[in-house]
């Protein structure tokens, strides 16, 4: 049984989601706490193994409960907030700090929409109860030393899920300011994408951005799918573009990995890295594998560094990966892959 303990000011919500969450066979909810300071004396009492936690509660905010909570008591919690557009920029921070994942309330009719979120809910609690949890890293890995040549023909596609907004964050903050150009799906609610952007943009020397319909895409550039839509890469002539685009769910998302995978395998063939992080499911799985079957080199993050070994699992299980790193030694792998070859004049 999965041990839940659910934080929030609101008795609604306390309800709905123990009614919710209590429904499953596989799931106990042992208690809910109505601030951090009642939550704290419970987790000592109950010793729960996930953690729902409200955003925005009195006395102490759930930021500030969850930064001390990873310092002394680290353990899978799922962020369940109303805040959205506004408050992007506080989830992810709950998501840097170790958090293993984050729901959005609705605003409006909390009781009938609550119940529309229940599967989404459920599965992203199982999905922290087998997470990895570690607290915040102290500092940033360096930037590898090693010289790397500009390209505009290379381009970098990288997947990810649960777990993923650190590991992208790790890999980008090592990327020199001449790295090949990257397109990056990570599912995400609506709204946080642009966020997201903006603060990945103020940590790392390439340029990130929020993934515009018809946007060049350049080297030292990232561009990030936004929420709800679907990134492609396409060409037009020479140059890639990227392409975003509403469409149906793939995988059950939107924006989907599998989605960004097929147009670089179909656009970039061999001129591209495919990089498939953290994760819940298998959306890019099979993606990585068509990359891979076009000529790509591909890279599939190791169980042990990953939050959730599901989609970077389903691609080594499918032969997807070419190789299967630690995500500290991704950055690495990918400039290597893009480097061109030496010839024996520049070995002399």
């Amino acid at each position: 049984m999965i041990r839940v303990l659910i934080v929030d000011d609101s008795a609604l919500i306390r309800r709905l989601l123990t009614e919710l969450l209590s429904a499953e066979s596989d799931i106990e909810v042992v208690g809910t706490a109505r601030d951090p300071y009642d939550a704290r004396e419970k987790i000592k009492q109950l010793t729960p193994d996930v953690l729902t936690l409200d955003v925005e509660m009195p006395r102490m905010d759930g930021i500030t409960f969850l930064r001390n909570l990873m310092r002394l008591r680290p353990m899978p919690v799922v962020m369940v907030s109303s805040l959205t557009e506004e408050g992007a920029e506080e989830t992810l921070e709950a998501l840097a700090l170790g958090a293993v994942d984050v729901v959005t309330k609705p605003r409006a009719d909390v009781s009938h929409a609550l119940a529309g979120y229940g599967e989404e809910i459920v599965a992203k609690v199982r999905a922290a109860a087998r997470a990895r949890v570690r607290p915040a890293p102290g500092g940033r890995a360096a930037a590898p030393a090693r010289p790397h040549q500009r390209t505009t023909d290379k381009v970098v596609a990288i997947g990810a899920s649960t777990g993923g907004t650190v590991a992208v964050q790790r890999l980008l903050e090592t990327m020199p300011p001449n790295a090949p150009a990257t397109v990056i799906t990570q599912h995400m609610p609506p709204g946080f994408s642009a966020a997201f952007a903006a603060r990945l943009d103020g940590l790392c020397a390439v340029s990130v951005h929020e993934a515009q319909d018809g946007q060049r895409v350049l080297p030292g550039h990232v561009y990030i799918a936004p929420g709800d839509y679907h990134l492609e890469l396409h060409r037009d002539g020479s140059r890639y573009v990227c392409r975003v685009r509403e469409g149906e769910m793939v995988n059950r998302h939107r924006p989907s990995v599998d989605v960004l995978f097929d147009s670089v395998a179909q656009c970039a063939g061999s001129n591209a890295v495919g990089v498939l992080l953290t994760g819940m499911g298998a959306d890019g799985a099979a993606g990585l594998g068509r990359m891979r079957q076009a000529g790509a080199h591909t890279i599939a993050q190791d169980e042990a560094t990953s939050v959730v070994w599901g989609m970077p699992g389903a691609a080594v299980k499918a032969g997807a990966a070419v190789e299967v790193l630690p995500v500290e030694r991704i950055t690495e792998a990918i400039l290597a892959a893009v480097a061109p070859p030496s010839s024996p004049e520049t070995q002399r």
